[in-house]
């Protein structure tokens, strides 16, 4: 190959030089997070109740993304067709604001009058009892580092698919997939740093505007990402003539998903409701107005950013690209057909920006651990506000590094595992709701009902991804039990539960009714 060719042939850096000016932005809007900083542990997890509607809707919105969305729903699309769509979004654009409005408004007022910071202290407050709490924690923990997984794992196989043959020199790989790609390895650990630095810095105001930048870039880039994709395909009839040539099925939800599993997803939207970084995201609100951007815009947004990736997840399947994990399918589909590298590299940051949005999650497992378990121990009014915000940041680093570990093994499904994590959170709602609405509600029927939570899910994981995995299964099936996914007989067994021994036991005091029903 001649000179001239080589270099006509050879890979753009312009991508990641933008990449790098993303993260860039990133690491100044923590620093000037830190500035606002008022140096108290409410303003380090709360923002002190001020961000108004703008902020509030781009954060929010950012805080449910994550790769779930972007990299996780191309992911599914590519695996099982066009269905994907109606499964989440549709179903999460009104589940989701119904739950903003039905619950959030009304734990944002409760937050706000009695000085909550996480969930766990309404619980504990709400049934008056301290034991409560201690269960939820480790829970509540349990069923969100799934949660952080899915941004590093979609991290990991976006960039890695974004620059295959890249550094052939520096990351050599016998496998075709993954030769002179960044190692997943190397991505997460930037990401993390990146992360790290600004939550450090300015706590959640740190998330939320990092989030609403996120939000701005990559409702941009999805949308931009599908119209260069379609034009280079020929556009978009002739991008999905080729999936009906290759597998007509991935145009049609019939056959590829039954109808007791498309209309059991539709619970698993109310995970949103026992979110703890959704709970602390909620408390930032400046006032109950604040809610009206999201309950608007929220469905609105879903459309925007889903509706692209899915597009390109089904459209990759007419294209019969090399694919060893359907996971990188976004990166590949962005690298392969957005032709201008500075565009190209625009889309790849936008969908990074989704990615990195789970930064609220680990958040939120920081501020729990400090306001849930070392305050309570230690004793209110021991320990400093300096001294929560370093217990905080010590056990997001812990999180960090565990979830570095794990992201490092042969990942699932982003989309599937991310099903699982919200599986679990769905069926905690009926705790929350009951806590709100139900004054007959009792402290034995709501450690029955996390108990069966954790019975049922515990054991329907093991079935549907842990002992599958275990025996050699790469991609495990969906786990239905008569037709309905898990997330069905998780709601419907901590429901049971709530229900029977709440009307079994002794009604709570009338101190508790009168301070949540008054």
């Amino acid at each position: 190959m001649t000179p001239a060719a080589a270099a006509a042939t050879a890979p753009s850096y312009l991508p990641l030089y933008v990449i790098g000016l993303y993260l860039a932005v990133l690491i100044v809007l923590g620093v000037a997070s830190m500035r606002s900083f008022r140096g108290t542990s409410e303003d380090y997890f709360t923002a002190t109740h001020s961000v108004g509607p703008v902020l509030f809707l781009l954060s929010m919105f950012a805080t449910t993304m994550t790769a779930f969305a972007m990299v996780g729903s191309a992911a599914k699309a590519y695996e099982s067709g066009i269905g994907v769509y109606a499964l989440m979004a549709s179903s999460s654009g009104l589940v989701h604001t119904l739950v903003f409005f039905l619950v959030g408004m009304r734990l944002w007022a409760i937050g706000k009058r009695y000085r909550f910071v996480t969930q766990i202290q309404f619980f504990r407050d709400r049934f008056e009892s301290r034991a409560l709490g201690t269960l939820l924690f480790p829970i509540l923990v349990l069923l969100m580092i799934p949660y952080v997984l899915t941004g590093f794992i979609g991290a990991g196989a976006f960039v890695q698919g974004a620059t295959r043959g890249m550094f052939p020199d520096a990351f050599p790989s016998a496998d075709p997939t993954a030769a002179g790609a960044i190692p997943s390895w190397l991505t997460v650990l930037v990401v993390s740093a990146v992360v790290l630095l600004y939550i450090f810095q300015g706590g959640v105001r740190g998330a939320v505007w990092a989030n609403a930048f996120q939000t701005v870039l990559f409702l941009i880039a999805g949308v931009t990402a599908m119209a260069m994709i379609a034009n280079k395909l020929g556009g978009a009839e002739a991008a999905t003539a080729a999936v009906l040539a290759k597998s007509p099925s991935h145009l049609a939800r019939e056959g590829r998903i039954g109808h007791g599993q498309f209309l059991s997803y539709m619970l698993v939207p109310l995970s949103v409701g026992m979110f703890p970084h959704i709970f602390q995201a909620w408390l930032t609100a400046k006032n109950v107005r604040t809610f009206r951007t999201v309950l608007v815009f929220h469905p609105i947004f879903i459309l925007i950013v889903w509706m692209p990736c899915i597009l390109i997840g089904v459209w990759a399947v007419g294209q019969g690209l090399p694919i060893k994990s359907s996971n990188a399918v976004l990166g590949l589909m962005t690298t392969k057909y957005v032709a201008d590298p500075i565009v190209r590299g625009l889309v790849q940051a936008g969908t990074i920006a989704a990615i990195m949005s789970m930064d609220s999650q680990i958040m939120a497992l920081g501020t729990m651990f400090t306001e849930d378990v070392v305050v309570p121990l230690v004793g209110a009014g021991r320990v400093s506000d300096r001294a929560q915000v370093w217990w905080s940041r010590a056990f997001i680093l812990l999180i960090v590094a565990v979830s570095f570990f794990l992201s490092q093994h042969q990942p699932p499904n982003v989309f599937d595992l991310g099903v699982w994590c919200f599986s679990g959170f769905a069926g905690l709602f009926p705790l929350v709701l009951a806590a709100i609405y139900w004054k007959r509600v009792t402290k034995a029927g709501a450690f029955a009902s996390v108990l069966a939570v954790l019975a049922t899910w515990s054991v329907l994981l093991y079935r549907g991804l842990i002992g599958p995995v275990l025996s050699g299964v790469a991609h495990p099936e969906e786990p239905l039990v008569l037709g309905l996914m898990p997330v069905a007989w998780v709601v419907l067994a901590s429901s049971l539960a709530l229900v029977v021994v709440s009307l079994a036991t002794r009604p709570p005091s009338e101190r508790t009714l009168a301070r949540y029903f008054a």
